[in-house]
């Protein structure tokens, strides 16, 4: 997907790049969605069977709906800045 629209204070030379800057491609192959989905169904399982409470609860949860989130989307951040790709075939 690229950005189609640029405002003009952008159009200059050194700001141009924008222009053909990629949002969100997806970056996570389907081994890596489901290791992802099984983790954050593992923590919210041992959340409401009282395994883990209290803090490491929060921040594990935390970790969970992230994992989901990105799962769905296809999509890691963290993926970006160490050019990681699980899917396989770059585009």
């Amino acid at each position: 997907m690229y950005v189609t629209f640029v405002p003009d204070f952008l159009k200059t030379e050194k700001l141009y790049l924008f222009s053909n800057l990629k949002i969100m491609k997806k970056n996570m192959g389907t081994i890596d969605r489901v290791i992802r989905i099984l983790v954050a169904v593992v923590i919210i399982a041992l959340y409401f069977m009282g395994q883990i409470t209290g803090i490491a609860a929060i921040i594990l949860l935390v970790f969970a709906v992230v994992f989901i989130l990105t799962s769905f989307m296809s999509f890691c951040p963290l993926y970006l800045p160490f050019g990681i790709n699980t899917g396989g075939k770059k585009e």
